[in-house]
């Protein structure tokens, strides 16, 4: 049994639905130290001009060693209302987004104390969406040693990372992208860019992208 380690994500990009779904059980890891600037409270959409990160306000931890699990959302700056007013901006005119649009607004206007509770509760929509059920679990301590059939991804698959220097094992497969006439084909951005555009053929696109 092969077994893929993740560190939680907000809307994460599709090389990490990619990884749920070609091993055999994923876990999720929670006791790890909260970094900034990585998926775990970011996602990546594409809008007129390229891409746009989203980004999560946190409430500052107390201690540098705040695991992650014990991270909590901040109201400032009313990110909510900015982040879908991005979303609708960027998606409005995909196939699949009025298929789509009111299984995600009510993340939008609901408050979540926690991420990593916000984060789950997404994940588990996208997946229901894309007709998926990766067998997933929660870590229950921190992992820092791994076996043969164990494969770390909880720092490999991150934004300021070229995944195709860092996960090889991922090889992205274009599919039709709202503003590809301007932006030429974006690859590995948010798993909702992906839905959006293809709908029930997600699936297709991540199987297709399993190397």
């Amino acid at each position: 049994m092969e077994i893929a380690y993740l560190s939680t994500a907000y809307l994460a990009p599709v090389s990490y639905y990619v990884k749920m779904l070609s091993y055999n059980e994923t876990y999720i890891e929670q006791f790890d130290h909260y970094v900034k600037q990585t998926y775990r409270n970011r996602c990546t959409i594409a809008g007129t001009n390229g891409e746009i990160a989203l980004t999560i306000p946190t409430i500052k931890p107390s201690s540098s060693k705040c695991p992650m699990k014990d991270i909590r959302i901040s109201d400032h700056g009313n990110w909510q209302h900015l982040h879908w007013n991005a979303i609708i901006s960027a998606y409005n005119n995909s196939p699949f987004f009025e298929f789509y649009e009111y299984e995600f607004q009510p993340f939008y206007e609901k408050k979540f104390e926690f991420l990593i509770d916000f984060n789950e509760e997404l994940r588990q929509l996208v997946c229901s969406l894309i007709d998926m059920a990766p067998h997933v679990k929660y870590t229950d301590t921190y992992k820092d040693s791994f076996a043969a059939n164990e494969h770390d991804f909880r720092e490999i698959i991150h934004p300021k990372k070229d995944f195709t220097l860092s996960d090889p094992t991922f090889t992205p497969t274009p599919y039709y992208q709202v503003f590809h006439h301007k932006n030429g084909f974006l690859p590995n951005l948010s798993i909702i860019d992906l839905l959006f555009n293809m709908g029930p053929e997600s699936l297709i696109v991540l199987e297709k992208s399993i190397r």
